[in-house]
């Protein structure tokens, strides 16, 4: 007698689920059980996501998500500084530094970093179209807002190889002690970083 399973629509969807990042099994079958309860919650989600489809999709300078048909806000804002852009590795990154209120130059999402292991290479990100705007704008400072893991790292270093080539200053959002932590809470990689990038007061 075969074990007994969910339907194969439902399995599907349990799987598609599944792949989103920070879901495990458990919570897409959760997930998908909980729209299936209520017929009223499966229309409104395919409605949105046909929706996302149809009108979002990423600017081709800055990399943010726009709605199709138009302008950048980022990239067409009069306000903002020409001269430097700050480079991140997904559009969210995008919002958290918005939200800062600390910077107001343009931005270029990378749409990842560099990492041999995942098979992502220098073509698979967006760093054509970023040497492209410095060249067209006469860019003078790129800040490199990404990672600080083994793969972040390994991509500031390819970035900072090659716009210093093209004469531009590089620098890095500085790491180290959060606001409001104590040296008990923090690891000795962060310790490190944070006495390597001290300043005078």
């Amino acid at each position: 007698m075969p074990a007994l399973d969910y339907p194969p629509p439902l399995q599907r969807l349990i799987a598609q689920i599944k792949s989103l990042p920070g879901l495990g099994p458990r919570s897409a079958e959760r997930l998908v059980l909980w729209l299936l309860q209520d017929g009223g919650r499966v229309e409104p989600l395919m409605d949105a996501l046909g929706d996302l489809v149809a009108r979002v999709h990423a600017c081709d300078q800055c990399g943010f998500f726009i709605e199709k048909e138009t302008d950048c806000a980022l990239c067409q804002s009069p306000k903002r500084q020409q001269k430097i852009i700050c480079v991140v590795e997904q559009a969210a990154d995008v919002l958290r530094l918005e939200r800062s209120g600390a910077f107001q130059g343009l931005y270029h999402v990378l749409g990842g970093k560099l990492s041999p292991l995942d098979n992502v290479t220098p073509d698979d990100l967006r760093i054509e179209p970023l040497l492209a705007r410095v060249k067209t704008l006469h860019v003078e400072e790129v800040i490199l807002a990404v990672g600080s893991d083994v793969e972040g790292e390994a991509t500031a270093s390819y970035l900072n190889d090659l716009l210093r080539s093209e004469g531009l200053t590089v620098s890095r959002l500085a790491q180290g002690m959060p606001a409001g932590g104590g040296l008990d809470h923090v690891d000795e990689l962060t310790l490190y970083q944070a006495l390597q990038g001290r300043r005078k007061v």
